[in-house]
């Protein structure tokens, strides 16, 4: 089982077929059926049979056009190399052995097969396994166990260096039948290890704030299911950290640590780490309902950083990755590998004996030369920069490795001091720093050597010291520094609502630039990025395109209170001196069934006449029961009066938002204690097609 069986639907395939489609190669990859039931007992259907298709018959790097032209989420699931984001930073070297419990269609185990010298897989569905092995085919290093855990598991070594559980302790209830199957299960994996290996657990976060802010739950499909404890039931459960760590203390762990994946562990861009937590205003990409619609009942960026203010993101994180053992040195993980290959790579956070390290490490083969690039960017950016007030951090390249190495720098981002003025409405203080970063950035112009990408959150400020951290994107090419300073403020707009407060035209006044020349850089930024993504989609526009709805819950709120006050009649009694509001109160709940009324109002000896109201639109109305006392009104003008045009007797139109029907009660029979009964049939119409309908009745009579 895998984190692939959320809604499982049984197989029903002749033993002696399925027999016949057990391949024990596949490439070079082995599959052991000794355990294997005969049978695949979960399946979700025919989508499984598609990508067995596409992973005999296309090659890795065609996946992303596929994922594109599909628009189907289990094929963008299953076949997204950005999975493997979540393991790929992990310390497995090639010497080691790894363990894979619900290893699925094999997007983990590609990963984890480049990293390892031996992976073990267990999983319950042949059909999964062989889409896992034709996927991973030209790796000698793959064993696949198919079939039940609990029958595997005692045949598994126990000198496993890691471990790996993704998306799969959630199941432990299904894979160990006991009073406490998490602890147990987690035993058992420990017994697998080394005494220096380590388990991996990735999983979502019961109180995730996705989930609070309108996302379903992940594995039931239900709004709050897992906030409310699974009322509904299922074979699934996740935790907050503190359920995870009782379940840790109860299996005697006391050696181990928390990741927190972000947005999730199933697409994480960053991973941070009790000692790298997010910063104020860096959790912004939280729209990723890839596989469902959401509602959105808040901004989760501007919770979160309320959550961040309190020291409480270990509570809200989406999701944790939870690495049992030794603590890796790596402390924060961000990854830019949704990009061409040759642009290809991560970001680490190391903590080394010699202080924290920052590395850039590729994350493709053909990403290596622009990583090593970066060492001649830094002597370019420090020989034109020298004398300016403006430092760049340096950058080696150390022997043997594959990655480039900068010193981790503290200060305050120049973006984090822009937000602050702008929260202050301090526009002098933001333009006294705007002014200091155009004049750095413009110091030695005229050398052949520019850092395009000398955005505000590139740049430490520390008093007087201004240092750049990232250069990524330096061009031996002379750029006019309007140009970088504008692309700048473009995407510090961009990226924040809250910034467009930002007077962009007393901007523009100061870069001395014309919105002809603001339109050429918007372009040359828009040809920029199709270099960078070597015209790939992002994954905000594969969400889109996979035609999921993220539906705001405050619209939609009002839509409905707009209804309620819609659906309800307000009604004027006349106590001889006329209709008066404070002699008037609404009736709710009056609506039968969709634009149908039926109401009852008592009636005092003293009410003269009564006036209904029975909407606040345009619209036409059809009396269907008009009776005072179960004795039937007449439908006249004696006793019936309108502000609209009468269609026929029981039926009018009101061009106006203040529709109203007047019922005279003198020379009907009282009884002193009157009961009014109203029914109607009522259908809003546009005031504009109300009016030609009253002028088709004029002239009709």
């Amino acid at each position: 089982m895998s984190r692939e069986d959320v809604r499982p639907k049984p197989v029903h395939l002749r033993e002696e077929e399925l027999m016949r489609r057990l391949p024990e190669q596949i490439g070079r990859v082995t599959l052991n059926y000794k355990h294997y039931p005969g049978k695949d007992l979960y399946s979700d259907g025919e989508i499984e049979d598609e990508i067995l298709s596409i992973v005999k018959n296309a090659s890795k790097v065609e996946y992303a056009s596929i994922i594109e032209e599909r628009k189907s989420w289990p094929i963008l699931y299953h076949l997204s190399p950005l999975r493997g984001n979540i393991v790929d930073w992990l310390p497995i070297g090639p010497n080691d052995k790894v363990l894979e419990i619900g290893s699925g269609c094999g997007v983990i185990t590609d990963k984890l097969s480049q990293k390892a010298g031996k992976v073990t897989c267990v999983d319950l569905s042949a059909k999964r396994s062989h889409i896992n092995a034709y996927r991973n085919q030209d790796r000698d290093n793959i064993e696949i166990h198919v079939g039940n855990f609990n029958d595997i598991e005692p045949e598994l070594d126990i000198d496993y260096d890691f471990a790996c559980m993704i998306g799969v302790f959630e199941y432990g209830q299904s894979y160990i039948q006991t009073k406490t199957p998490y602890e147990d299960f987690l035993k058992i994996m420990l017994r697998h290890v080394k005494d220096n290996g380590r388990v991996v657990i990735a999983i979502e976060n019961k109180f995730g704030l996705k989930y609070w802010a309108g996302c379903k739950e992940d594995h039931d499909g239900t709004w709050f299911g897992g906030l409310e404890g699974y009322p509904e039931g299922g074979s699934a459960r996740t935790f907050t950290r503190t359920g995870l760590e009782k379940i840790l203390k109860a299996c005697d762990v006391k050696n181990y640590s928390f990741y927190y994946p972000y947005p999730d562990y199933k697409f994480p861009t960053v991973i941070y780490s009790d000692r790298r937590l997010p910063g104020m205003g860096e959790l912004t990409d939280n729209l990723r309902n890839f596989d469902r619609d959401r509602m959105l009942l808040f901004n989760e960026k501007y919770v979160f950083d309320s959550v961040l203010q309190d020291k409480l993101f270990d509570v809200f994180s989406n999701s944790y990755l939870v690495v049992i053992g030794k603590e890796p040195e790596t402390c924060y993980v961000k990854y830019s590998n949704d990009r061409a290959p040759e642009f290809s790579m991560r970001t680490d956070i190391v903590e080394t004996e010699n202080g924290r390290v920052v590395r850039k490490i590729p994350c493709d083969e053909a990403a290596r030369g622009h990583i090593r690039g970066m060492k001649r960017s830094c002597e370019l950016l420090k020989e034109r920069y020298e004398g300016s007030g403006l430092s760049i951090n340096p950058c080696s390249l150390p022997e043997g490795k594959d990655y480039a190495e900068f010193p981790y720098e503290e200060g305050i981002l120049l973006e984090e001091l822009l937000d602050d003025c702008l929260a202050r409405d301090d526009m002098e203080g933001f333009h006294r720093l705007f002014d200091k970063y155009y004049e750095l950035i413009s110091y030695g112009e005229d050398k052949p050597v520019t850092d395009y990408d000398l955005v505000f959150e590139n740049i430490l400020v520390d008093g007087d010291k201004w240092k750049v951290i990232d250069y990524e994107w330096t061009m031996g090419k002379r750029i006019a520094p309007e140009e970088i300073a504008f692309r700048a403020v473009y995407c510090y707009v961009l990226e924040e609502e809250k910034r467009n407060k930002l007077n962009l035209d007393f901007i523009l006044n100061r870069l001395n630039t014309t919105e002809r020349k603001a339109e050429e850089y918007r372009e040359r930024e828009s040809r920029f990025q199709k270099l960078v993504t070597g015209k790939r989609k992002s994954m905000g526009e594969i969400r889109a395109s996979l035609g999921t709805y993220s539906v705001d819950a405050k619209l939609l709120m009002e839509r409905h209170l707009k209804k309620i006050l819609d659906e309800r009649i307000q009604v004027y009694l006349d106590y001889g001196k006329g209709f008066r509001e404070d002699a008037s109160f609404y009736m709710p709940d009056v609506y039968v069934e969709e634009g149908k009324i039926f109401a009852e109002i008592p009636v005092d000896s003293n009410v003269t006449a009564i006036r209904v109201d029975p909407a606040d639109r345009p619209c036409m109305v059809r009396i269907t029961e008009l009776s005072l006392n179960q004795i039937p009104v007449p439908l006249h003008k004696k006793y019936v009066e309108t502000n609209g045009k009468t269609i026929k007797s029981e039926c009018y139109v009101f061009d106006t938002s203040d529709p109203n029907i007047h019922i005279k009660l003198d020379g009907l029979s009282r009884t002193g204690e009157d009961m009014l009964t109203v029914g109607m049939e009522i259908s809003p119409v546009s005031a504009q097609m109300a009016q030609i309908m009253m002028g088709a009745v004029k002239k009709l009579f």
